[in-house]
């Protein structure tokens, strides 16, 4: 029997089945994909994200990839924009995204190295159950006919339309349906330094560096307008990037070296995520618009609190229910700000005029700047920069 099955390979599973390993568990690690390979995501990892990279020992591996540094953030509103570094996290300044299909090979690999079991191409086709309480999966293999595999916890680290959690019919709350659609490709010969963001009305535009000497350009438009979007992708990717000229300009010069992949897609939910012998972890527990590209660093986060749950109860140093309900807790804590914030975002409206005037004062406030930003990057917290009485002493500041 193993200590933990964990179900998808990814961003969430890999790390949390390498800190469980590396804590001596028997861990058994499965995957439908084969490694390396690419998956639909905007890849993005904030300085707390990088932060954890770092103290795994991983994050040179992905500088060793190629992959360029992302030292700051512009948000350009049109009639001004507000450029700058968001303040470090645990000494680190930059962001990164790696494609998916070098980083999640690398986490994979971690996994691996750390004594975790490894099974890539294996379909789990269910749960084995004893009464409510959930004791392994059943699936198979190329090659292979049925079987199945018995745990002590198993981990649902499969995605937003996790098969665990459909089978153990983990609650849904905060829930929201999907507001935004969306298509991205990579750029040859677009040079790019921080991470660009063109919030326009009905549209986000979004481009950032990437490996490969690639530059990524994310367009997001209401769900509601998918359907037209999709008859033509690049006649409406265009007319989105057409919006902000200067950039159209920069972009028809550059050359588009893949296809566009989108998606509508994008609910908003939180899961319960425990019960009796299973766990979530990853998009499978918690999802959100990809629109401020929280999801891997989120992901590294929670992995990081699921795994210590797990080592605090099958060490008998806690009840495991009451471990695992704590980092329920510490998810919705850290995370339910930065949620709000994303619905924000992901509504596809200017920014109100008390947020633009915001803005406007800090143009003039570098040190400020910096820190707005770091709201989207998660180095500052969102209820402290947002204090009314904080965003009062801003805007008289700026009045001045």
């Amino acid at each position: 029997m193993y200590d933990a099955i964990i179900v998808g390979a990814r961003c969430a599973g890999s790390p949390t089945a390498m800190l469980l390993a590396r804590n001596g568990y028997r861990v058994l690690l499965l995957d439908r994909a084969l490694f390396p390979s690419d998956t639909l995501s905007v890849h993005y990892i904030h300085q707390p994200g990088i932060a954890r990279l770092a103290r795994w020992g991983l994050l040179q591996q992905v500088i060793d990839s190629g992959c360029p540094a992302v030292p700051g953030l512009k948000v350009d509103l049109g009639p001004f924009a507000l450029e700058g570094n968001p303040p470090p996290c645990e000494g680190f300044a930059f962001g990164y995204a790696p494609r998916r299909f070098i980083l999640d090979k690398i986490l994979v690999d971690a996994a691996s190295a750390a004594g975790a079991e490894v099974r890539e191409r294996f379909i789990v086709e269910d749960l084995v159950f004893d009464g409510e309480r959930v004791i392994g999966i059943k699936g198979r293999s190329p090659g292979d006919g049925t079987s199945t595999k018995l745990a002590k916890v198993v981990i649902g680290a499969d995605g937003m339309n996790s098969l665990v959690a459909r089978r153990v019919g983990a609650a849904e709350y905060n829930a929201r349906p999907s507001l935004t659609c969306t298509y991205y490709s990579y750029w040859e010969n677009l040079p790019v330094e921080r991470a660009e963001l063109y919030p326009r009305e009905n549209r986000m535009i979004v481009v950032g560096p990437t490996n490969h000497n690639k530059t990524l350009v994310i367009v997001y438009w209401p769900v509601e307008e998918f359907a037209r979007v999709r008859l033509d992708i690049e006649a409406s990717f265009m007319a989105a990037i057409d919006k902000v000229p200067a950039l159209a300009a920069r972009i028809r010069a550059a050359r588009r070296s893949e296809p566009f992949r989108g998606t509508k897609l994008l609910p908003n939910f939180y899961r319960k995520p425990f019960g009796p012998g299973w766990a979530l972890v990853g998009d499978a527990g918690y999802h959100k618009d990809p629109i401020t590209a929280q999801g891997i660093t989120d992901a590294f986060r929670d992995a990081d609190l699921l795994a210590n749950a797990i080592h605090l109860g099958l060490s008998g140093s806690a009840d495991l229910d009451i471990a695992l309900e704590a980092y329920e807790t510490e998810r919705n804590a850290a995370t339910l700000p930065m949620y709000e914030m994303t619905l924000q975002h992901a509504s596809l409206q200017p920014p109100p005029p008390e947020m633009q005037q915001l803005m406007g004062a800090l143009i003039h406030n570098q040190e400020q700047a910096n820190r707005f930003l770091g709201t989207m990057a998660g180095t500052v917290p969102i209820p402290e920069f947002f204090a009314p009485e904080h965003i009062g002493t801003l805007l008289l500041a700026g009045a001045s």
